[in-house]
């Protein structure tokens, strides 16, 4: 009997560790829970630090810093945590990244908005083109720096939902809108950004 236990317990470990994606049905990622940054993210030390529980990025105009994880999102999933733009005027939550393409959804100082466009990043170029793409929806909001915002995502039944402070929201059908409807999870910014409380969950 305690062999059959141990056996079960063992196969509930290799499922988690071996998992394809950032979270599974019984296991919620968060950033406080992560010994190494390096395990689950892939990272550039020049655009992107863990300090104690707070991940900060950073980036320019000419060369935005990228984040990306090492495992897929699920079908379904939650994503939550705060932002502080402390220099500049973009940050980017890149959703279901697949090759090149993603979904933007990302917070714009320059126009006061809170948008969902469709993406392209290119790991390895900085030029016009290959980089951002098409704004599909777009909400204002006034948006500044050095201020902490509350954001939610979430992924169900291939509907997109997007909210700030849980009170501008925009949402979306990934397939009627034509987006990536599976992928990994990244963030970018053009100036630098702190991030706490990340936390992404199976739905």
């Amino acid at each position: 009997m305690k062999l059959k236990i141990i056996g079960i317990l063992i196969l509930q470990f290799l499922l988690f560790s071996c998992s394809g994606t950032i979270s599974t049905v019984k296991k919620e990622y968060k950033l406080s829970d992560s010994g190494e940054l390096k395990s689950n993210w892939s990272i550039n030390s020049n655009e992107w630090i863990r300090k104690n529980d707070t991940l900060i990025g950073n980036g320019g105009p000419s060369h935005w810093g990228v984040l990306m994880s090492k495992k897929q999102l699920p079908k379904n999933y939650e994503i939550n945590f705060k932002v502080n733009m402390t220099k500049e005027s973009l940050f980017e939550v890149m959703l279901n990244s697949d090759k090149e393409n993603y979904i933007r959804t990302y917070l714009y100082q320059i126009d006061q908005n809170i948008v969902i466009g469709k993406g392209v990043y290119h790991k390895n170029s900085d030029e016009y083109g290959k980089r951002g793409g098409p704004t599909l929806f777009k909400k204002n909001l006034e948006l500044q720096n050095n201020k902490w915002y509350t954001i939610k995502i979430k992924v169900q039944n291939n509907q997109l939902f997007f909210s700030v402070d849980n009170k501008t929201a925009l949402e979306c059908s990934l397939e009627k809108s034509n987006l990536s409807q599976k992928g990994k999870l990244g963030f970018l910014t053009n100036g630098e950004v702190k991030i706490i409380d990340l936390s992404i969950k199976t739905l």
